[in-house]
């Protein structure tokens, strides 16, 4: 079975860093598109569908910040953020706004493209179906998730999308319902790798993926924070027919 290639577009004000991107992730297997600027950028996503988007913080006229809120007003498309800021504050303002992962100026290509591979496997859908035995939809706390489409259902109905980053940490609490979960654990079971140094990424995804169950911090139900120790999904998980 042929595979589509994913279509990245790289958002990069320097040419030299946008074409060898785009020369080194061809040479990978991806169609990989460029764009100088936000203006750029928006003729691309007026024709293309893309599968994630690279974007660098520091931009001429609107920076990766305003791109990033732009985008997530009507997309879920995977952005990773690149920076050349050693300002931990630029990178947790990237992920609040929506961004799946960052990346610190100078970087060595490989490492892109293993952040890429990452992203990709928690955010397209499979070339085949799940297993048989895996339920599509599961029952927890109130809410069902649909798998296949990736959503979050009430009790009334209603459907909200979520973003691959948001689905994938999901998806681990679903799997270790009342299971104690380090940051360290809820960062190599979602991104693959172990976590940097210091890096608090996760509270930002467990912080807005409580906000979309209806939560917040200080009145969790769903996903209580365990002093010292992390977080844990505190309601049984069901599969549903």
């Amino acid at each position: 079975m042929t595979t589509t290639p994913a279509t990245l577009i790289v958002v990069d004000d320097d040419p030299e860093i946008r074409e060898l991107l785009a020369d080194y992730l061809g040479r990978h297997g991806y169609r990989a598109l460029v764009a100088e600027d936000a203006e750029t950028l928006d003729r691309l996503l007026a024709r293309e569908t893309p599968d994630l988007l690279i974007v660098d913080i520091m931009l001429p006229g609107d920076d990766g910040f305003t791109i990033c809120r732009k985008v997530r007003r009507d997309s879920e498309v995977p952005i990773i953020m690149l920076t050349a800021s050693a300002d931990e504050t630029d990178r947790i303002l990237g992920l609040e706004l929506g961004a799946d992962d960052y990346l610190g100026k100078p970087f060595n290509p490989r490492e892109l493209l293993a952040r890429i591979k990452a992203v990709l496997r928690r955010t397209r859908p499979p070339a085949v179906a799940s297993a048989p035995a895996e339920a599509r939809q599961v029952a927890f706390g109130g809410w069902r998730l649909d798998r296949m489409t990736r959503e979050l259902i009430d009790a009334a109905g209603e459907r909200c999308a979520l973003s691959g980053a948001d689905f994938q940490l999901l998806q681990v609490f679903l799997e270790h319902p009342g299971r104690v979960l380090s940051r360290e654990e809820l960062f190599e079971l979602t991104r693959g790798r172990t976590a940097p140094p210091l890096d608090r990424s996760i509270d930002v995804h467990v912080c807005r993926l409580r906000q979309r169950l209806g939560e917040d911090a200080q009145h969790s139900q769903l996903i209580r924070t365990v002093r010292g120790a992390g977080y844990v999904l505190t309601c049984q998980v069901e599969a549903l027919p």
